[in-house]
């Protein structure tokens, strides 16, 4: 093992491993989060049922933000079972990206005093969504490297 600036350096071996299981990782972590955070929107009990319905207006608020619920645990089972990932992938960051419309329709709720510089606790919450984002990126190239069945 290297020594890095006092930091261990993993082998070859550590580095095939940790290649070999940081993708799966990463994939099943954002498809435990989406459906997570959908089912509370299916159960009706998601602290952002009205961030969600002040940013999308329509359909009404009970349906847009079930069936959106609905949407996520499906993506997110998808990407937990390894199945259908670029469909998944896409559609995650085609999600994650219509997230950020928060920013424009109801920037009150996402900035203090008007400054995009400094988030209130939604507008973090909004802007974290850059990292699972990027997350959805590096599930859906790796798929397309790999050649999965689709």
């Amino acid at each position: 093992m290297w020594m890095v600036e006092g930091i261990p350096r993993p082998g070859l071996a550590g580095l095939r491993v940790l290649d070999t299981v940081s993708v799966p990782l990463l994939r099943g972590s954002l498809g435990v989060v989406f459906v997570w955070f959908g089912a509370l929107k299916v159960a009706g009990t998601t602290p952002v049922a009205d961030l969600v319905a002040g940013t999308v207006p329509w359909p009404a608020p009970g349906v847009l933000v079930a069936g959106l619920g609905a949407v996520e645990v499906l993506l997110g089972g998808a990407l937990v079972a390894g199945r259908f990932l670029r469909p998944a992938a896409v559609l995650v960051m085609v999600h994650l990206g219509g997230t950020f419309l928060t920013l424009v329709v109801q920037p009150a709720v996402a900035f203090r005093a008007g400054n995009p510089l400094v988030l209130t606790l939604t507008g973090e919450f909004v802007v974290k969504n850059l990292v699972l984002f990027t997350a959805a990126l590096v599930v859906l190239c790796a798929d397309l490297r790999r050649g999965g069945v689709r």
